[in-house]
């Protein structure tokens, strides 16, 4: 059993970071689960004090308490490191990255945030929340977040994690072993993210120009697990359409804000499809879209491959437990298998600790380099969809 504190930094103040009433998003809850009193938690490095205050006052008064008494506000990373050189704190143990995408997944000044972690702490573990970067244009965002992965890979002596959670789902895990254990090949994959929007009242969120829109900042959980039980994909075959806010069935009646704010252009698609082929072989089809009311999201995935069946439900802003459906050879019975409590952002915290300290689950499921390449799918399938309006668009005008 590992013993000891473990010392950590934690950069940004944020939902991610620290909590939301919307989501399961919360790193510091699951450091706490993993390690206990031994979490001792040196800084929270944050732009903004204010905010830095204020979860340090909630946590002061919680049940981790001790976790935090100590705990300083900075405002980057070099300021730590000064502490560090000069004796007055410890080197952390690990890294948690939940800043906006913005400013990392670069090399260029201001947006380099890797590069500094690594020139500061090159053998301590990070981990990052996904995507690992958003930038434009597109070309230039892309082709950096991949030069960074390349520096990370040949420069950076720890473990780094990227936070793709869904690939820590029981279910995902169970279908990944059922694959590998019986030699199978995807022949298909089907995939849809269907949002409820009536509490995405951040008008920035409904701006492509701001945020990058759903695929991007969103139905990157999804690229991304496609990607992981899929294989690799064939980006050049990528072809995509997008139902756009000023088409009929793209007005919505629900909506919390006020949209008139954005431009046309600069609001985000209501639906968007997708279709390609994988380096296998396989072929994928997938659909975004934000068209429900309530809370929950309906989010699932089908593989197929011969013989068999995999539907994954259930895998991502729920209220209810995921569930894997299993068809087999030689059976048309569908093994269903519910995985109630399943806390994959425990689990994947788990493993990123396990990885620092030889623990007993220290696989890591999402790399630096796998995760900028679910970013350049994410862009693929947009610049896809709005080259495509585009034809549709001139089409019409010249009509």
């Amino acid at each position: 059993m590992a013993a000891g504190d473990f010392n950590v930094i934690m950069v940004g103040a944020g939902y991610a970071m620290f909590g939301t009433p919307e989501g399961p998003w919360n790193i510091a809850k699951r450091a706490e689960q993993k390690l206990g009193e031994r979490l001792k938690v040196d800084a929270v490095i944050e732009v903004n004090p204010a905010r830095g205050e204020e979860v340090l006052g909630i946590k002061r008064d919680g049940p981790h308490k001790a976790s935090y008494k100590d705990t300083l506000i900075l405002p980057n990373v070099a300021e730590f490191k000064k502490r560090v050189d000069s004796g007055e704190s410890k080197e952390p143990r690990a890294i948690f990255v939940a800043t906006p995408p913005t400013v990392r997944g670069s090399t260029q000044s201001g947006k380099d945030l890797e590069i500094q972690l690594n020139k500061a702490f090159p053998n301590v573990a990070i981990f990052f929340e996904k995507p690992v970067a958003t930038g434009q244009p597109w070309e230039e965002s892309v082709g950096e977040a991949l030069k960074v992965s390349e520096y990370l890979k040949k420069n950076h002596k720890a473990p780094i994690s990227i936070g793709y959670v869904l690939r820590y789902l029981k279910i995902v895990q169970q279908v990944k072993k059922i694959i590998e254990e019986n030699n199978l090949t995807v022949m298909a994959t089907n995939a849809r993210f269907v949002v409820a929007y009536e509490l995405a009242i951040k008008t920035e969120w409904w701006n492509k120009d701001i945020m990058l829109g759903p695929i991007i900042e969103q139905a990157t959980h999804i690229c991304d697990l496609v990607r992981f039980l899929g294989g690799e994909i064939d980006f050049e075959t990528i072809s995509a359409h997008a139902l756009e806010a000023h088409e009929k069935p793209g007005q919505l009646s629900k909506k919390n804000f006020d949209e008139s704010a954005i431009p046309d252009e600069l609001r985000i698609p209501r639906a968007t499809s997708a279709s390609w082929k994988y380096e296998s072989g396989a072929v994928g089809i997938f659909l975004h879209s934000t068209a429900l009311h309530g809370v929950d999201y309906e989010v699932q995935l089908e593989v197929f491959a011969d013989g068999y069946q995999f539907i994954l439900q259930n895998i991502f802003g729920s209220s209810k437990s995921p569930e894997l459906h299993v068809r087999r050879p030689g059976s048309d019975k569908i093994e269903v298998t519910v995985t109630e409590g399943d806390d994959a952002y425990q689990t994947e915290m788990n493993h990123f600790i396990d990885a620092i300290e030889g623990g007993p689950e220290p696989e890591i499921f999402s790399s630096y380099e796998d995760a900028a390449k679910t970013y350049e799918m994410t862009w693929v399938i947009r610049n896809s969809a709005e080259q495509s309006q585009k034809k549709i668009d001139d089409k019409k005008a010249k009509a």
